[in-house]
């Protein structure tokens, strides 16, 4: 059966409560940002992406030194993308015509919030039950878009076929189907708050396309894979440009970056651990 490839974990998977406080700070933090950028101003985009820049920084530090390079290659493989994809081909335009100063920071708290859902105790616990609600629904929107929207969506069903591919045949299907929910869940909030908005028609294929397309998360995967792939290789990369060229970690400012950086990650696990706690307590309250 097809869905073998999903199987679920019934030795009670542990609960990083890191995990879900990734997940919840990035779904609660895309809301905010792209609400507010449907009637800000350039100004505020800019403002946007150093919080977006000082969050991701935030999240990397707890994080494995594979984990913060395959965000690294995910951000700069999905900033030439943007800007391949809405200025130049006009697939999507954002509202000043340009790629925010929050979108590259904010693809790497993407790629991170779904490789966080994707080792999560939840999704490995109920793998294949997830996989068959949004095989549903991913298709039903499909469906939809081709044959009761207003605006007909070609491009989204052949979307949902690559998307379908990617978690039955890609490297990391838990991956894959984690990244389904954060990036629905931004684009349809991009979409109709303003903050950008799809073509009618596809600049490639010059199939019609629905704002946004139903299978639009194909697009995410291939900038996961491109970072769980390229990851590898832009470390040896990075281990022969240090052999070459060594860091003096006596020097001063080398220091004090580390004192900064291992504040920053002791703030950042004080923070996972306070709000996971009262979340715990609340939910417990509610329970009883």
């Amino acid at each position: 059966m097809i869905l073998n490839t999903f199987t679920n974990d019934r030795n009670d998977p542990v609960h990083n409560q890191r995990d879900y406080f990734i997940a919840a700070f990035t779904f609660i933090s895309v809301a905010g940002c792209l609400i507010s950028d449907g009637s800000g101003s350039q100004q505020w985009q800019y403002a946007l992406g150093v919080f977006a820049w000082f969050f991701l920084f935030c999240l990397l530090m707890g994080e494995t030194v594979s984990v913060r390079m395959q965000v690294i290659v995910a951000v700069a493989f999905a900033t030439v993308g943007e800007n391949f994809a809405s200025p130049y081909l006009g697939g999507y335009i954002y509202r000043f015509e340009n790629v925010p100063a929050y979108v590259p920071p904010g693809h790497g708290m993407v790629y991170l919030t779904a490789l966080a859902l994707s080792r999560s105790g939840l999704f490995l616990r109920y793998a294949r039950e997830l996989a068959i609600f949004v095989l549903i629904v991913c298709g039903l929107w499909s469906l939809w878009g081709l044959l009761l929207a207003e605006r007909l969506d070609q491009s989204g069903a052949l979307l949902y076929i690559v998307f379908v591919a990617f978690l039955f045949k890609g490297q990391s299907p838990l991956l894959y189907l984690a990244a389904f929910f954060i990036t629905t869940w931004l684009e349809i909030i991009g979409t109709v708050s303003g903050t950008w908005q799809w073509a009618p028609t596809d600049p490639v294929l010059h199939w019609s396309q629905g704002n946004p397309p139903s299978g639009v998360a194909a697009m995410y995967c291939l900038v996961d894979a491109v970072a769980i792939n390229g990851a590898p290789g832009a470390l040896k990369l990075m281990a022969k440009l240090t052999h070459r060229y060594p860091i003096d970690r006596s020097h001063n400012k080398y220091r004090l970056f580390q004192y900064l950086s291992k504040g920053v990650a002791l703030g950042t696990d004080f923070c996972i651990k306070k709000t996971s706690g009262l979340v715990l307590r609340t939910y417990g309250a509610i329970k009883n």
